[in-house]
This record gives C-alpha cells, sequence and structure tokens, in this order.
C-alpha cells in the first residue's frame, strides 16, 4: 500500500476523532442523576438535596424571627433617638462547619431595610479602612461635607451575637440532628442582656449534610 496513502488516511482520522471529542464536550453538561436540569428555589423553600444539617430555609426562618423579634422590644421601639448597634461574631458549637455569620449579616440586613431607620449598624469590621480615612482627613490630605476636623467614630449602645448549638443521634436507623439557634442583644454600657430569643429545628434522615 502506498505510504502516501496511508499518512494521509492516518491524518485523517485524527481530524474526525478530535472533531468527535470536541462535539461531546460541547453536549455534555452538569446534570443531577435524574436527569434534570438545574432548579432554581426560593431561599426558604426545602430542596430535593437535604440532610439533617443547617439549610437556606432555616437561615431565613430564623433570622425573619429574631429581626421580628428585635423590633417589639422597648430599648429599639421607644428608644430616644436611633441606637447603635455592633455586631459579635456568633459562636457555632455545632457539628456543621458552616458560615456561621451569615445568621447575622442577614437579621442585620432585614433590619435595616424593614426598621424604617429605628436602629443603626455600625460597621466595626471595617476600622482600619475608616481610621485610615479619618487620618487622612485630620491630616488635611482629604477634606469632607462635615468639618473635616470634626471625625468621630460612634460608640455602641448594644452588642448583637448568638450562638448556635446542637445534638447529634446516630443507629443503624439514620441520623437525627436537633439545633438550638440562640440569639442576644446586651447593654454595651451595662453588660445586661436586653433581649434574647432562640428557635429550634429538628431533622431526621438516612442522609448526612456536607458544606463546602
Amino acid at each position: 500500500m502506498n505510504l502516501s496513502f496511508i499518512k494521509q488516511h492516518s491524518k485523517s482520522a485524527l481530524v474526525i476523532l478530535a472533531a468527535s471529542m470536541m462535539a461531546g464536550c460541547a453536549s455534555s453538561g452538569v446534570r443531577n442523576p435524574s436527569g434534570v436540569a438545574v432548579t432554581e428555589m426560593r431561599p426558604d423553600e426545602r430542596g430535593f438535596v437535604a440532610g439533617t444539617g443547617m439549610e437556606s430555609q432555616d437561615l431565613v426562618a430564623v433570622t425573619d424571627k429574631m429581626s421580628r423579634s428585635i423590633l417589639g422590644i422597648p430599648q429599639i421601639a421607644q428608644a430616644q433617638g436611633v441606637p447603635c448597634v455592633v455586631l459579635d461574631p456568633v459562636k457555632n458549637e455545632t457539628r456543621f462547619p458552616i458560615n456561621k455569620d451569615i445568621f447575622l449579616t442577614r437579621i442585620r440586613t432585614q433590619l435595616n431595610s424593614k426598621s424604617a431607620g429605628k436602629v443603626s449598624f455600625l460597621a466595626r469590621d471595617r476600622m482600619d479602612a475608616l481610621q485610615k480615612e479619618r487620618n487622612m482627613k485630620l491630616a488635611g490630605q482629604v477634606t469632607a461635607n462635615a468639618d473635616p476636623r470634626v471625625v468621630e467614630f460612634k460608640g455602641a449602645d448594644y452588642f448583637l451575637t448568638g450562638s448556635l448549638q446542637g445534638m447529634t443521634t446516630r443507629t443503624s436507623a439514620g441520623t437525627s440532628d436537633y439545633i438550638l439557634y440562640a440569639f442576644q442583644l446586651i447593654d454595651a454600657r451595662t453588660s445586661a442582656i436586653v433581649w434574647e430569643d432562640s428557635a429550634e429545628i429538628k431533622k431526621q434522615g438516612l442522609e448526612d449534610a456536607a458544606y463546602r
């Protein structure tokens, strides 16, 4: 057989193989085991991917309850002026390695959007940037609409914090998880707990939860 014919035939076969592989890659996609495309759901809706741990619907239910509860206490509803609140990190004492501070973040956003200015949150997590800006204003490097010589940070009236605590039971029948979500509003001057509320959620199932 002619050598040049063999080489040409081999090149053609390689081109066809490469084209087939590219077509296969282009047509493939991420699909769940049932073959259904990705489903968009409400954050407060329980989905078909679930375990016994914390899920988005738990986050929404708990933080909605806490936000409503805080707005109803006299220290906020009947305050003279606008109380200033600082977020203090949540303690996660459960077995689930979740982003614990997402609870306080959602409580803060709920209160900021629905409290009609009855409460103010201080951005203590941005203190490095705020301090740098303050120093530049005091040094005359930058100016502000207000008097640049009068630059001060507000102090906290209250600290908002909380804890997540859990209890787990495992048997041959499956896994059971109980989680207590507890939050407190603490007077920054007296250390008194002026408000506290909690939510309890218990789940049982065969599947455990994994977080990324």
